[in-house]
This record gives structure tokens, C-alpha cells and sequence, in this order.
């Protein structure tokens, strides 16, 4: 299993695991021509309880990806970023600077670090341990949020990006990145079904290889992902087992013989800067071979770094690679 998945299972999903294509825009571009426009005091409820600002946060840490994202795509420049490196290489819909000061690996940053930079908020989700939490809101405002939330991913995401756009006073922006979803949701569902797709049957799952064993992890509807193929009327093959969070579900090759509808697309997320395709190690396995999918060659891998956990900007990347994938 590839470094930065590792840093994943410990530092944003620790309790789920023992173990890209871009928009048609540019949110980085986007977001430089759109600065905050409101001010005075912030006070918001996050996961831990009220947090209170004396004015719209200029100087944001981000500690998890995908709030980086949301920032980004909501014209706010991270003055700090935890796994600089592993974040632009999964999450291509909204790159940082790659001189970007890192504060310390996701799972586990540096005190110091975010201290240096003086900033006048930290992001973070409950996946960071509370002591750590604890740690670093002695220190600066802390905005906990969570990953996703299994129970509604698609509000949950709405209701991160008007969080964020609180905090920083980008609440114009936040009202046209949510429109921008709910159009791109619009132009998937009028492309499935000219392509004759709509309610198309599909799997959709990342891997692994470790010690030559390859393990997946499902997206269900309950995931972020899942839920998007959801609003597009897609249905999704793979419906047990996942996380309350995060909707994921971990099996291995033989438990892919569960896939029994003939006209499942299998796709998959791999990343070639880190980890490879994990489907290479399984081109001599005698069960994926015989699997309805690989006989029938709809086996589709979305293009690298569309962040599985993001905001709109990771949502409108995959509703157009989940698209492709289904008409192509």
C-alpha cells in the first residue's frame, strides 16, 4: 500500500482501515479573482461546539484535503497545508503552490509549525485525534468539521463549503460553487441519457497492493462519491458495508464475484505518483479474469487526481469522468 494511502488510513480514516481528471475550469484561476468580501465578527458551530472569529479568517491552516480544496475553490490561498506534495498529487481539481509551507503530515502535524505561521484559523476534520485538536486550539481558532457524512454526503458537502465560505467571508463564492454542482449534476444526467446510460448499473473502488495481495475499497451510495452517482440516477452495484462517515467498504479479488449484474462497469481510481495501478497485479489472477466485467471489457479507470473526499471541484471532475467512463 503506497505511502501517502497509508497516511490516509491514519490520519483521515483511521477508524475505517487496518491498513484525475481537472473541470473544465480552473479553480485555483477562479478563485484568485474572487477575495472576501464580508466582514465583522464570525461565529459558527463546528463538530466540537461554537467557534467564534473577530473577523473573516485571512490566514487559514488547512489539515485535510479536502477542506484545502473547498478554500481554494473558494478563492483562499492555505498560508499552510499538511502533505504539501501528496495533496497536489491527489487533488488535481484544485492545486496549491507548491511552495506552500507543510505543517506535518495529515494524521499528524506540527504544533510548531502551524504556530510559525501565525495564522487566524486552523481547518482540520474529527478524524485528527481530540488531543491534538485540543493542542492546537490552545494556540489558534480551530474549525473541526468532518470528512463526510455517510447519512447525507451531498448536504454534508454543502454544508462544508458554507462553513468555510463563513469563516472566510467568501459567501458569494460558496452560493456559485454549489450552483455550478447542481448544474454539472444536470448536464451528467442529459449526457447519460442521450447515450442511452441513465440508471446504468456500475461499481466504483480504489486498491492496493501489499506483500503482493491486492485489497479494494468500494464506494457505497453513502459514500461522497456514491452519492454523486446517485443525483445522476446511476446504480450503484456495491451497497453494503460501508463506514458511517465515509461510506467504504474493504474486501478482496474473490469477494468481486459478488458483482452479479452482467452490465456492471467496473471504475476504479488508481494514481501513478503514488502507488500505480493496483489492476496491473491482477492481469494473472484466474477469478478477475473470469469476472463479467473484464470479459466484457468495462473495466474504466477515472483519470488521476480527482480527490475521493473533496468539495464541487472534485464532484464536477468525477460527474465528467463518470460520464466518459459510461458513454465512451
Amino acid at each position: 500500500m503506497a505511502l501517502t494511502r497509508r497516511a490516509f488510513a491514519v490520519g483521515v480514516a483511521a477508524v475505517l482501515l487496518t491498513g484525475a481528471c481537472g473541470t473544465t475550469e480552473d479553480p485555483a484561476d477562479e478563485a484568485a479573482a474572487a477575495p472576501a468580501v464580508s466582514s465583522g465578527p464570525v461565529d459558527l458551530t463546528d463538530e466540537r461546539g461554537a467557534v467564534h472569529l473577530d473577523a473573516p479568517a485571512k490566514n487559514v491552516v488547512s489539515l485535510e484535503w479536502g477542506l484545502t480544496e473547498n478554500l481554494v475553490a473558494l478563492g483562499v490561498k492555505p498560508v499552510g497545508q499538511a502533505d504539501v506534495k501528496g495533496y497536489n498529487n491527489w487533488d488535481k481539481s484544485a492545486p496549491i503552490d507548491a511552495s506552500t509551507p507543510d505543517v506535518g503530515q495529515r494524521g499528524e502535524p506540527s504544533l510548531d509549525s502551524i504556530v510559525a505561521l501565525k495564522p487566524d484559523l486552523v481547518v482540520t476534520t474529527k478524524d485528527l485525534p481530540e488531543n491534538v485538536i485540543a493542542s492546537i486550539a490552545k494556540q489558534v481558532p480551530v474549525l473541526t468539521l468532518r470528512g463526510s457524512d455517510g447519512a447525507d454526503p451531498i448536504g454534508y458537502m454543502r454544508k462544508t463549503v458554507d462553513t468555510l465560505a463563513k469563516a472566510t467571508g467568501t459567501q458569494a463564492k460558496a452560493t456559485e460553487l454549489l450552483a455550478g454542482f447542481d448544474a454539472k449534476v444536470t448536464a451528467g444526467k442529459d449526457a447519460l441519457a442521450k447515450a442511452n446510460k441513465s440508471g446504468a448499473a456500475f461499481a466504483m473502488a480504489d486498491g492496493w497492493v501489499d506483500a503482493g495481495t491486492v485489497s479494494l475499497r468500494f464506494y457505497t451510495p453513502t459514500s461522497f462519491f456514491g452519492a454523486i452517482a446517485g443525483e445522476l440516477g446511476l446504480k450503484n452495484q456495491w451497497t453494503t458495508g460501508g463506514d458511517k462517515d465515509y461510506g467504504l467498504a474493504q474486501t478482496d479479488v474473490e469477494g468481486l464475484t459478488k458483482l452479479k449484474d452482467a452490465s456492471t462497469t467496473f471504475i476504479y481510481v488508481a494514481n501513478d505518483a503514488d502507488g500505480g495501478d493496483f489492476t496491473d497485479s491482477l492481469k494473472t489472477n484466474a477469478v478477475w479474469k473470469q469476472l463479467p466485467f473484464v470479459t466484457a471489457n468495462n473495466v474504466k479507470r477515472v483519470p488521476d487526481g480527482i480527490w475521493m473526499f473533496g468539495g464541487p471541484a472534485s464532484a464536477n471532475a468525477y460527474i465528467d469522468a463518470l460520464t466518459s467512463a459510461l458513454t465512451a
